[in-house]
């Protein structure tokens, strides 16, 4: 095992989860409709919850927790578009931006469980694999969302 490999893992995930934070709070502060205020803190407080855990684990391992955002690549233009969509109050187009970036956070934790699983523990897996579970559940509810606007 690989410590310093599985603190660089766990940064990577902590940034994501930082990406998700700021991007449903400026979500919520813009959203007009209720149900998309709740929706967007609820997915929020996913992220505060999965960062405190990487952020301890990564103290544990002797490391220093990544305090930044990725504001580049795919969560800025999921960021962007959906700041477009909520200024037109477009509620697909709002949730299509969503679906985009809890993709992209659920790509950045498969990478993590499938390639970096040999530098994590099996606690750690555990956590990793708990996280994921949260934040697929997090992508269903927009998708879900957005599949009965289509419909």
């Amino acid at each position: 095992m690989d410590t310093e490999k599985t603190i660089e893992a766990f940064n990577s995930l902590i940034v994501i989860n930082n990406d998700r934070i700021e991007g449903y709070k400026t979500a919520e502060a813009e959203a007009q409709e209720t149900d998309l205020k709740m929706l967007f803190s609820d997915f929020m407080q996913t992220s505060v919850e999965c960062r405190k855990e990487l952020v301890a684990e990564v103290i544990q391992l002797g490391g220093t927790p990544d305090e930044g955002t990725r504001v580049t690549g795919k969560f800025f233009r999921v960021w962007m578009d959906l700041k477009a969509a909520l200024t037109g109050n477009d509620r697909k187009a709002i949730l299509d931006s969503c679906e985009y970036g809890e993709d992209a956070a659920l790509e950045t934790y498969k990478k993590v469980l499938i390639q970096d699983h040999q530098d994590t523990n099996s606690k750690e897996q555990d956590m990793l694999n708990k996280h994921y579970a949260l934040l697929k559940v997090d992508h269903d509810k927009v998708k879900k969302l957005r599949d009965t606007i289509a419909n």
